[in-house]
């Protein structure tokens, strides 16, 4: 070890730096390791505490109001009174979310866990598999055999925000707020913003959207330009358009377009991507090679560089998503324990979700990369509007899109726009998971008449095979 690095307080089998999946690591097969646990925040981790689960909490009550504000089309008259944001935000964090992420905390600290030391101060590499944590005389060097990284990601906030001196916020507090605003400008066109600005604009919050470029643009398009339209309707949006600069007057920020325009808010919520968090763990002293903070590795997920270094989720993963994370910390969990025996890292056939309005779900190929992989392809849209339950919904934009590979029958896509799309996708996850024929999933199996999943069984019979 370099002569310069302090003395080591205390070596460990294995340390674990981040708490999101991360912390799911530690099972009864590790209680004979020695383990450290490093998390300078609130345990969770991104999803449970600023993130996914927190959101689809605001989401549901969003879809709730607007789902009052427009059931006119039910024949139904009802409007929302009132929105108690404090009663929101005390039952999503003060009832839910802090609690669990405290009792999370007290477990790893707890008698159960006897094996396990917690450090809640960030902490930097200083040698090969050596952390620093803390600061000044409570700073404390650690190390161990093996070094799990799952440190997670944070906003990327532009350069010419950050230099105006305005007050902005990010998902990392914005749902924290005092009282809810009246008005709001988001900035950025991805799945965070969208989800925010239908929260927000359901519950009252006037929203006006900049973007560089169309809204949920990695979308296939028979998604995409329908919502962009639908989301013109809801929000006062600028496309195309980069922010020149901001200024605040008191509590109202103002924030100016590359085309001279101005638009003013309460709020200016930032939300135009997220960066991996390894450029502030001083990578290099460890000999981990890293690119623009994301760490490195193998189809197992150890670092290409150092040994005995692993990382997972959003540090290290192409997919900024949860259940990703979840499944790399299985992976790796697997090859720490079975070494002569380890698994890939699982990332076939992965799904997401946007919990916007409509609700986006998609897994595999969008059709123009289909064409693009030489596939001859099979293309079926399929409206909620023509299967009975879209009836009793009264839906007027929602579809379902599948792709398929005209000659072996396999799924090459499926894409849905509307009510419960995140859920309807799983089936059509399954039968790419199991790679199952699409030309025998709808005639060898009931689908339940009428309920929505008829949705896909016309798409799947839509399909022409001929």
């Amino acid at each position: 070890m370099a002569s310069n690095v302090d003395a080591v307080d205390k070596h460990y089998d294995l340390i674990i730096l981040g708490t999101g999946s991360g912390n799911s690591i530690p099972g009864p097969e590790f209680d004979g390791k020695s383990i450290a646990i490093i998390e300078k925040g609130a345990f969770g981790g991104t999803c449970l505490n600023v993130g996914c689960i927190p959101t689809k909490m605001y989401v549901y009550a969003a879809d709730t109001a607007l789902e009052t504000r427009e059931s006119s089309r039910l024949g139904i008259d009802a409007q929302v009174n009132s929105v108690d944001w404090p009663g929101i935000v005390n039952r999503v964090f003060d009832q839910r979310i802090d609690l669990i992420a405290k009792g999370g905390e007290e477990y790893r600290r707890g008698e159960k866990t006897p094996n396990i030391d917690v450090y809640d101060q960030h902490a930097r590499f200083v040698a090969e598999r050596t952390l620093r944590t803390g600061q000044g005389t409570a700073a404390k060097t650690i190390s161990a055999d093996q070094i799990v990284l799952a440190a997670g990601s944070r906003p990327f906030i532009p350069e010419v925000i950050t230099q105006s001196g305005v007050h902005f916020h990010t998902n990392e507090d914005i749902m924290r707020l005092a009282r809810q605003p009246k008005s709001m400008v988001i900035v950025g066109g991805g799945y965070i913003a969208m989800e925010f600005a239908h929260v927000f604009e359901a519950l009252g919050t006037k929203v006006s959207i900049i973007a560089r470029s169309e809204l949920l643009r990695h979308l296939d398009a028979d998604l995409r330009e329908p919502f962009n339209e639908l989301a013109a309707q809801r929000y006062d949006v600028h496309q195309g358009r980069n922010i020149a600069g901001a200024s605040q007057q008191g509590n109202e920020v103002t924030v100016t377009l590359d085309d001279g325009s101005e638009i003013s808010a309460e709020v200016l919520l930032v939300a135009t991507g997220r960066i991996p968090n390894g450029d502030e763990l001083d990578l290099d002293l460890a000999g981990i090679d890293s690119t623009d903070g994301r760490i490195s590795v193998d189809e197992f997920g150890r670092s290409t560089s150092a040994t005995g270094v692993w990382a997972l989720g959003d540090i290290s993963s192409p997919y900024l998503l949860k259940h990703v994370a979840n499944a790399e910390m299985r992976a790796v969990r697997h090859n720490l324990l079975n070494p002569q025996n380890m698994r890939k890292m699982p990332h076939e056939h992965v799904p997401a979700a946007v919990f916007t309005h409509p609700q986006i779900a998609y897994v595999g190929m969008t059709e123009e990369e289909a064409r693009e992989a030489g596939h001859e392809i099979t293309v079926k849209v399929q409206k909620y509007a023509d299967v009975a339950y879209g009836w009793a919904m009264e839906d007027r934009s929602g579809i379902a899109k599948l792709i398929a590979d005209k000659k072996t029958g396999k799924l090459l896509g499926a894409h849905y726009m509307g009510p419960q799309a995140s859920t309807l996708i799983q089936q059509m996850i399954t039968v790419m998971a199991f790679d199952l024929d699409v030309r025998e999933v709808a005639s060898n199996q009931y689908w339940i008449h009428p309920a929505l999943p008829e949705v896909t069984e016309n798409a799947l019979l839509g399909l022409d095979f001929s």
